[in-house]
C-alpha cells in the first residue's frame, strides 16, 4: 500500500481505490475501469476478463441486431481517451495494450472508394449510407498514441503500430507498421528472433 501511495499520492491512491471498488460492483470480470468513462450500448459489448481502461474512454455499441458487437478478450489494457465504436464487429483479442487518444471503428459516414455506391459530398456526412466492415485486433497486439483503424482492417498477432498511424489496410503478423496510411517498416525473422527492415 506504501508503494501505491509514492506513486499515485495520497488522494490518487483514494481515487483509485475507489474505482477500483466501483469496477468490483459493476464489472466484476475487469481488472480496473478509470471514470469517467463513457459505455453505450453496454449489452453488446463483451469487456473480457481482466479489462483495464484509462479516463475519459468511449466505448459505443449501435447493433440492430441485439447481439454482441464488441468483443475484448483477455487481460486488455487501453489507456486514457481511447474511442471505440461499432455497428457490426470490432473484435480485440488478449493482451491487446493500447496507447491514449486511440479511436477504432468499424463504421464511417459513407462510401470514398471510386465505385458506384460513393456518397455525394451535396448530402450531409449525418445522413450519407454507413460503411460497415469489421475490424480485428489479434493478440499480443500493441498500438501507439494517437493511432486511428479504420473500417475492414486485421491487424495480425503480435504486430505494433506506431504512434500518430492510421490504419486503412491489413497488418500481417509479427509487423511494425507506421505512418499516415499505416505501412509495414519491419517484421520478425522467426529464424533470426530479430526485427527486420522490410
Amino acid at each position: 500500500m506504501r508503494g501505491m501511495i509514492q506513486i499515485y499520492g495520497f488522494i490518487g491512491f483514494l481515487k483509485l481505490l475507489f474505482m477500483k471498488l466501483n469496477t468490483l460492483l459493476f464489472f466484476s470480470k475487469s481488472r480496473l475501469i478509470r471514470y469517467p468513462i463513457i459505455i453505450r450500448g453496454k449489452k453488446n459489448i463483451d469487456l473480457g476478463i481482466n479489462l483495464t481502461t484509462g479516463v475519459g474512454c468511449r466505448i459505443e455499441a449501435f447493433s440492430k441486431k441485439n447481439k454482441k458487437v464488441i468483443k475484448f478478450g483477455e487481460n486488455v489494457q487501453i489507456n486514457d481517451y481511447v474511442h471505440i465504436t461499432a455497428m457490426n464487429n470490432v473484435s480485440i483479442g488478449d493482451n491487446v495494450l493500447m496507447a491514449s487518444k486511440i479511436y477504432i471503428s468499424d463504421c464511417s459516414h459513407g462510401f470514398y472508394e471510386g465505385g458506384e455506391n460513393d456518397s455525394n459530398p451535396d448530402l450531409i456526412p449525418i445522413k450519407r449510407e454507413y460503411k460497415i466492415s469489421s475490424v480485428i485486433i489479434e493478440d499480443n497486439v500493441w498500438l501507439g498514441e494517437f493511432v486511428s483503424i479504420l473500417p475492414g482492417v486485421k491487424i495480425g498477432k503480435g504486430s505494433i503500430i506506431g504512434a500518430n498511424s492510421v490504419v486503412t489496410k491489413d497488418i500481417p503478423s509479427k509487423s511494425i507498421a507506421v505512418g499516415s496510411p499505416a505501412k509495414v517498416i519491419k517484421q520478425f525473422n522467426e529464424g533470426t528472433k530479430k526485427w527486420e527492415k522490410i
